[in-house]
């Protein structure tokens, strides 16, 4: 680096190839996330891409770049309808009751025989602490 335009270029070129990177690494993804597209199909792209990088990444990109932004959409859609599915079935499963209501279910279980006295103690203490 003898000047600042050579240093200023070396960082434009990494900015393009880090950027060229990322473009790339979202075109596999989008082959391996779509379903219609048949596995001989599939390797035909990844043959191309490894080939002629960048030129099959721009036809990828001209044709078929409004799929992949559906099927990104499609499932981030689905991640985050399993995400608030999942936060659902742990906020149900964890009581969410008064100090009062858990002794009182401690008390039901002791008086079923279900846990013996220490056992009470140690659920009343924890429910009153």
């Amino acid at each position: 680096m003898n000047s600042f335009m050579d240093w200023f270029w070396l960082m434009v070129w990494w900015f393009a190839f880090v950027m060229y990177l990322v473009v790339l690494f979202q075109i596999v993804a989008d082959l391996f996330r779509d379903r219609q597209l048949s596995g001989w199909a599939k390797a035909l792209w990844m043959i191309a891409l490894i080939v002629i990088p960048f030129l099959s990444g721009m036809v990828y990109l001209i044709a078929r770049g409004r799929g992949m932004g559906q099927r990104q959409a499609e499932q981030m859609s689905q991640a985050r309808a399993e995400t608030d599915a999942y936060i659902r079935t742990v906020a149900s499963s964890t009581p969410a009751t008064s100090p009062t209501a858990q002794v009182s279910e401690a008390k039901a279980l002791l008086d079923s025989g279900a846990i013996d006295e220490r056992e009470f103690a140690a659920l009343k203490a924890k429910a009153l602490a």
